[in-house]
């Protein structure tokens, strides 16, 4: 049997794919779900590295991020790079960034990567930061990239969290650096991930 699927993209077009497969006594369809599932990957990191619509997003649920400029440059599955940008909403009294918006930006590194890592499983899953730890090495005096390369423990740790169906804490760590690489500050998150029933 074919069978026509049509999957909405975030743009006006759509994606039509046709399809043979054979229904199980059941009624599941492995090849369609699995089809579905690649889709909303892609359509999650579209979402995020597309200017408009992750500006579109920090507005509706982050309004602080909106405001405070930040921007996530590089996402996968392995890594996240946040950009917060030197400017009269993010200085401090010293002309330099200040620490709440630092911390932000770490945290949206690392939080990025859990929301992929949710994504990716198909499955509800709830997030929660419940530690932070940091260490400010220089003044902050420019554009600041945050960096986190712990993409893989947190995709084990949502992993974990659906199979155990209970919650899984996982430390990522999110280095921050000047345009030349020069390390202004170091921040280490402690998500919690819990599959809802």
């Amino acid at each position: 049997m074919f069978y026509k699927v049509n999957i909405n993209q975030p743009s006006v077009t759509r994606v039509n794919l046709r399809v043979k497969y054979k229904v199980t006594s059941k009624g599941s369809c492995k090849l369609i779900n699995k089809i579905v599932a690649m889709h909303s990957q892609d359509r999650f990191e579209r979402r995020i590295s597309n200017k408009w619509l992750f500006k579109l997003y920090l507005f509706r649920k982050l309004p602080l991020a909106f405001f405070a400029g930040l921007n996530v440059v590089e996402l996968n599955e392995k890594r996240c790079v946040v950009l917060v940008p030197f400017k009269w909403l993010t200085q401090n009294p010293f002309h330099s960034i200040y620490f709440a918006a630092q911390a932000m930006a770490a945290e949206m590194s690392t939080g990025a990567l859990g929301m992929l890592a949710i994504d990716n499983s198909n499955y509800k899953v709830s997030m929660l930061v419940v530690n932070m730890e940091a260490r400010f090495l220089k003044k902050a005096a420019g554009k600041v990239y945050f960096v986190c390369t712990n993409g893989d423990q947190i995709q084990a740790a949502v992993k974990q969290a659906v199979l155990a169906g209970e919650g899984v804490e996982v430390k990522a760590n999110s280095l921050g650096k000047l345009q030349d690489g020069t390390p202004v500050s170091n921040f280490i998150i402690t998500w919690s991930f819990k599959a809802k029933m």
